[in-house]
């Protein structure tokens, strides 16, 4: 491996895909060609063969073979916020101080944008740059349709330590969830790994022993008869869609999950019906960066409180 050089990781880019770093700093190297530098081990993190979802931490050092120097395509001007949107991502602040703000996302707001979505956090963030000298980063995800705490980090060296927190899995989060059944016990633990697979709606995650580990502890916190449950789920790792896929793999899908709630027959219209995911990250405690401990709880939606009342449950109480 004669030739190349070797380009130290910033802590801005702690959690970045490697496959994505190559991307954001050799825009005209191809996928094709990045897929035969990593399979013939041309490409190295700190020595050693990778592939290119391994994900990059500060001070790793990555070696490129002979590709020029890396450059860092000049970031866009800052796109002005629609006023409402800015008012809204404004107004949904829970907490801020000097390195973090935590906002309670609204559902239906994606976090990032892909494939047909244009309207989405990640371009809305100027608006709550705020005070601060940095425009803030995006250090964790919820579903677009999931509510809730939302963790922003306002500089490179929040960022970095906040994603070494959801690295080590030492962020603790208590989400609230209305579903269809009544779970049987009434409290434990779920064991379930999870892949990706397609089907009539689209991409999403199911039970596969062959897939990643993901668990999930959950209790009752109230019910409705036999017809309903107030749960509060803990995710204990943090699969896509896990807590959606665990819920219905208990046979009491999430109300208002479209993807996947299969108990519930489009034809017959069987079960409770809503219009929103009935899905809600009410609480995230984890080490702030500065020192000490950062716990913040998110109140429901007024539309996601509409449904919990309707069913007779009283969300002021705690949880």
């Amino acid at each position: 491996m004669n030739g190349g050089s070797l380009v130290t990781v910033g802590a801005a880019e702690t959690g970045l895909r490697l496959d994505r770093w190559f991307k954001r700093h050799y825009e005209g190297l191809g996928h094709g060609r990045l897929s035969r530098l990593l399979r013939t081990g041309q490409i190295r993190v700190d020595g050693a063969r990778v592939r290119g979802g391994h994900r990059l931490e500060a001070g790793q050092r990555v070696r490129v073979p002979p590709l020029g120097e890396p450059s860092v395509p000049p970031r866009p001007a800052p796109v002005p916020v629609d006023q409402d949107d800015a008012e809204l991502l404004r107004g949904a602040i829970l907490h801020i101080d000097k390195s973090v703000i935590v906002i309670n996302k609204p559902g239906g707001l994606a976090v990032q944008g892909g494939s047909g979505t244009h309207r989405h956090l990640d371009a809305m963030l100027d608006a709550l740059r705020l005070d601060g000298a940095e425009r803030p980063r995006l250090v964790h995800r919820l579903d677009k349709d999931t509510s809730g705490t939302l963790v922003l980090a306002r500089d490179a060296r929040a960022a970095a330590a906040i994603a070494a927190v959801f690295r080590r899995h030492e962020a603790q989060k208590l989400y609230w969830a209305l579903v269809d059944g009544v779970p049987r016990p009434l409290s434990g633990e779920i064991r379930l790994p999870l892949s990706k697979v397609r089907g009539p709606r689209g991409e999403r995650m199911a039970a596969n022993p062959e897939g990643k580990s993901a668990q999930t502890d959950y209790r009752t916190i109230e019910k409705a008869g036999r017809r309903l449950a107030w749960l509060a789920l803990t995710p204990l790792t943090g699969r896509t869609h896990q807590l959606r896929a665990h819920c219905a793999a208990l046979g009491t899908p999430i109300l208002g999950d479209r993807k996947y709630d299969v108990t519930r027959s489009e034809e017959t219209g069987e079960g409770p019906s809503v219009e929103v995911l009935c899905l809600h990250a009410r609480s995230i405690a984890l080490p702030h960066p500065d020192g000490g401990e950062l716990s913040v709880v998110a109140p429901l939606s007024e539309p996601l409180r509409q449904v919990w009342e309707h069913f007779g449950f009283m969300p002021d109480v705690s949880g």
